[in-house]
């Protein structure tokens, strides 16, 4: 694969990060400190806010969960106020990604802890629950099955080493499952294997290629499968950790007590009792579709993911680079172009970027990311190449990006060229919403300035920006002889002028 050389790799300038994971059944925040480059685990926070509770079937988070979120929050902010902005990482997942007011709530969360909140797809989810467990847990050369049973959704990995080769997300998690089976919280063997089959059912979509692959260990991470992993352990009735035998004593102490409330096992937590029955019954049917003998339990899971993967994109190791790369080759764009339409996009930023409060690194990154990848619809129509690359961008697996990321990039592409004012159906705030505007002025200049596709032609010009104003002078002498370059100002004035910006140049 060719690479894009345009990188880039930075020191990674934080002492403190945390992770907060805004799951489906708990919220949890781990805080490290970084030494040399090393983690350190100095705190773990969680609460069982039980966030998909309060999805009903209109697909809204009611007032209660929302409020229980926010508290949880606000108990978390307490411990990182004092952090700096991208020292700290907040992602959703399956409940916020089935929430139709979650930005609703993502707002309100911003009020209350003062960093972004992403939410990320089921596969990146898997994507960094397999890098969690792979940095805490050594097995050398050998292939693992990770399984993480969540509230909402269960990821299944398969990998070796810190690289995953299969990552898959399934709607199915012990509260969605709990609510479905075991809404009153009775327990009998018949709801019990009622929600075993309907488990089965929905593991039938990856059973064939999950076993095709196969693996020589698995590992269960995160809530069900440590609470299951505690109790064998803790009442002595094994010492392989989870297999067929102890997950049947487990059915049957379960099904025996008969409510949840009435779950009485040594290594069970309290709050852990009304989900218990049905992320056993999830688990269950994983051993029977998945054949498994035993099972480890991994402390490392999707938060450990995501500071491991934070450090990364300080450094060359940054899955996104790689994601960006893979599509440039992907869909065989002509990387010598889109490098000079990025780097004169980059020229553009460094001169504006403080003028219009687009100094951050991520502004950076996007505009960067935005420039390789503008053209990768071009093989579908070259007439409407945008719309293609957009609609490319916006359905891809994106590894290492979040939905906001990838949607971003996607709204960039769209409108790199033609009409300023057309969008994705997408919400992003206000100052997003500004950001990316601005941002997209950078790149459809950047572009309409190398449409000739001249290799190594390097416009020389000075960028100032006040508001909506923004001014190039090129260097004397230089639109001279470029008449198609002078119509495309032209013509780009009108179409930013529709949004308010004044674009002028001499």
């Amino acid at each position: 694969m060719q690479s894009l050389l345009l990188q880039q790799s930075h020191d990674f300038p934080f002492e403190k990060i945390a992770a907060i994971d805004l799951g489906s059944n708990s919220f949890h925040m781990v805080v490290a400190q970084v030494t040399h480059g090393q983690l350190r685990i100095t705190g773990q926070f969680g609460d069982k806010v039980q966030l998909a509770a309060g999805l009903h079937n209109d697909d809204l988070l009611d007032e209660a969960s929302q409020k229980r979120g926010l508290d949880c929050l606000a108990q978390f902010a307490q411990v990182i106020d004092d952090l700096p902005a991208g020292a700290v990482r907040i992602v959703g997942t399956n409940a916020l990604r089935a929430a139709k007011n979650r930005y609703d709530f993502i707002l309100k969360a911003m009020d209350v802890i003062s960093h972004p909140v992403e939410i990320i797809a089921g596969r990146e989810e898997a994507r960094l629950i397999y890098v969690g467990v792979s940095k805490t847990m050594d097995h050398g050369d050998q292939k693992r099955l990770v399984v993480d049973i969540g509230g909402g959704s269960t990821e299944f990995i398969i990998g070796r080493g810190l690289d995953p080769i299969l990552t898959e997300s399934l709607h199915m998690g012990c509260v969605s499952f709990r609510q479905r089976f075991f809404a009153d919280g009775t327990i009998t063997k018949s709801n019990f294997q009622k929600a075993v089959t309907a488990a089965r059912l929905e593991l039938l979509s990856i059973q064939e290629d999950y076993l095709g692959e196969q693996w020589d260990v698995s590992i269960g991470s995160s809530g069900t499968i440590k609470a299951a992993f505690n109790i064998i352990k803790e009442n002595g009735w094994g010492k392989k950790g989870i297999t067929p035998k102890t997950l049947k004593q487990l059915q049957k102490e379960v099904i025996l007590a008969g409510h949840a409330d009435k779950i009485d096992l040594i290594g069970l937590k309290p709050e852990r009792k009304s989900t218990f029955a049905a992320g056993l019954a999830i688990l269950t049917a994983v051993f029977e579709c998945f054949e498994i003998e035993q099972m480890d339990f991994s402390t490392g899971a999707l938060r450990e993911g995501v500071l491991y993967d934070m450090m990364g994109r300080y450094a060359e190791s940054d899955i996104r680079e790689r994601t960006v790369n893979y599509l440039v080759n992907q869909y065989h764009v002509d990387i010598e172009q889109v490098k000079l339409v990025t780097q004169t996009a980059l020229s553009a930023l460094s001169q504006v970027g403080e003028a219009w409060q687009l100094s951050n690194l991520s502004s950076e990154d996007m505009l960067r990311w935005a420039g390789l990848l503008h053209e990768v619809g071009i093989g579908i129509s070259h007439s409407r190449y945008h719309k293609h690359g957009a609609y490319i961008l916006s359905e891809s697996d994106m590894p290492g990006f979040s939905q906001q990321e990838q949607q971003a990039l996607a709204n960039l592409v769209l409108r790199h060229r033609r009409k300023f004012t057309q969008s994705l159906e997408f919400k992003f705030t206000k100052r997003d919403l500004e950001d990316l505007d601005r941002l997209a002025i950078l790149l459809r200049l950047s572009h309409l300035l190398h449409e000739d596709r001249k290799e190594g032609d390097i416009p020389i010009f000075n960028l100032t920006a006040k508001g909506k104003t923004l001014h190039a002078e090129f260097l004397e002498g230089w639109l001279d002889g470029r008449p198609l370059t002078v119509a495309n100002l032209q013509r780009e004035a009108d179409y930013l002028a529709s949004s308010g910006y004044k674009l002028t140049f001499s």
